[in-house]
């Protein structure tokens, strides 16, 4: 039997990474700008934690989580989402208590979903967290920080924020009870996935994809008319920083989000140019999650952004520089009995050129074949030796992508010659 990858857990080839890196450093470094930390934590955590945070009776603890019992008869679970786990680590560690933080984390995540474009069931994120802080100050910072990113990766054209705000979690459950009490006059009404979130998770509703739902959804009551004057006065104060800034953003009043932790702010960057698969970026405010997964008292908020659909993104707007694809600056071709020689040099190179990408040919074969493999490579120069090189201390030099003449360099010069070079 030929073995093949779980269904919805994909390979990622080189031919992709480098997208995938360049996204992750840009992201790494505007976080660093903001003075955010990174956090690491295990992929594997307690069933009862994601029960706890992301709530019984969502869709991803009730039909999506990998979860099985290990030898010991213990609960596990692979994470589903990093809000829960990095909560459960910051207080585990005490790095919570009366103090301030701002962390940023990435790595995989697993939902047993049915797999399609931008939708997998191992798929990676980008998390941002930011803990002990309770005004509307924090939740702005997030989202300048998310516009800065989008600038930066060229995307900012291609995104739309939508904002909304949720209040208290006393808010919400008068909200509920009145929202039920409309859709179950029309439950005949409702499609069958709103049918079942009705006593489960109804809020849930507002986000449907059904148009005849939708359509029932406009005169039912609104969240925004349930909302305390605190939580009001939070979300003016963060739309006027965004306003002041000049971010452009949708109040949209149906944004609820999925996860039964949010409270107040919640947002997403949403884009157009991906089919179904619309939201890059989104998160909100969680202050009671903290305390719920049995910490003291301390607000949060956060964001998560799903790699993949990130670089689908890059992709389909054609905006990762050329030079990102790259691999090779520099190919070292060794013709005859020298391949001792070849390696040495090309170490010395790269200790004194450590900007330059240097790939040393391996394997034998003859002259033709491989400047046929150096040109494959993408380098922009060859350098050749031979045994007449080697014992005079020379290379040739052969630009592989300029009508230039080859040149014969002494190895001694070789560095500031390929400095200068590449550095032009």
């Amino acid at each position: 039997m030929k073995l093949q990858s779980i269904r919805g857990m994909n390979d990622l080839l080189p031919e992709q990474s480098a997208t995938w890196q360049y996204l992750e450093r840009t992201v790494a470094e505007v976080l660093g700008r903001y003075s955010y930390r990174e956090i690491r934590f295990p992929i594997l955590e307690q069933t009862e934690l994601f029960k706890r945070a992301v709530g019984e009776v969502t869709d991803i603890v009730e039909k999506e989580m990998y979860s099985f019992e290990d030898r010991n008869g213990d609960s596990l679970s692979l994470r589903p989402e990093g809000t829960a786990g990095c909560v459960r680590a910051c207080t585990e560690n005490g790095l919570l208590h009366n103090q301030t933080q701002r962390l940023w984390y990435t790595g995989p995540m697993f939902r047993h979903e049915r797999p399609q474009k931008g939708r997998l069931r191992q798929f990676h994120q980008i998390g941002v967290e930011a803990f002990g802080l309770n005004g509307p100050d924090i939740d702005s910072e997030l989202l300048l920080l998310t516009a800065r990113l989008w600038k930066t990766l060229k995307i900012d054209h291609a995104v739309t924020l939508q904002i909304n705000s949720l209040g208290t979690s006393a808010d919400r459950a008068q909200y509920r009870a009145a929202l039920v009490e409309y859709l179950s006059a029309r439950k005949d009404s409702l499609d069958e996935d709103s049918q079942r979130r009705l006593l489960s998770n109804p809020m849930r509703i507002l986000d449907s994809k059904n148009q005849d739902t939708q359509a029932l959804l406009n005169d039912a009551p609104k969240l925004a008319d349930f909302i305390d004057q605190e939580s009001r006065d939070h979300f003016q104060q963060l739309c006027a920083v965004l306003d002041a800034a000049k971010i452009s953003y949708e109040i949209n009043p149906r944004l609820v989000r999925g996860l039964d932790y949010y409270s107040k702010t919640v947002f997403e960057w949403v884009t157009t140019s991906l089919g179904a698969q619309g939201t890059v970026c989104a998160g909100g405010r969680y202050d009671g999650l903290v305390e719920q997964l049995g910490g003291k008292p301390c607000p949060g908020v956060g964001f998560a952004m799903g790699v993949e659909r990130l670089v689908l993104l890059l992709d389909e707007l054609a905006v990762v520089p050329d030079s990102i694809g790259q691999n090779v600056d520099l190919y070292i071709v060794a013709v005859g009995n020298i391949e001792l020689e070849a390696l040495v040099l090309a170490d010395d190179l790269r200790s004194q050129c450590p900007t330059i990408r240097i790939e040393s040919h391996c394997g034998g074969g003859s002259f033709k074949s491989q400047i046929k493999r150096a040109d494959k490579s993408g380098a922009a120069v060859a350098l050749i030796l031979g045994e007449d090189e080697v014992g005079s201390a020379t290379a040739g030099v052969k630009f592989l992508r300029e009508e230039k003449p080859q040149q014969t360099v002494a190895q001694i010069d070789l560095a500031n010659l390929l400095t200068n070079y590449f550095t032009d």
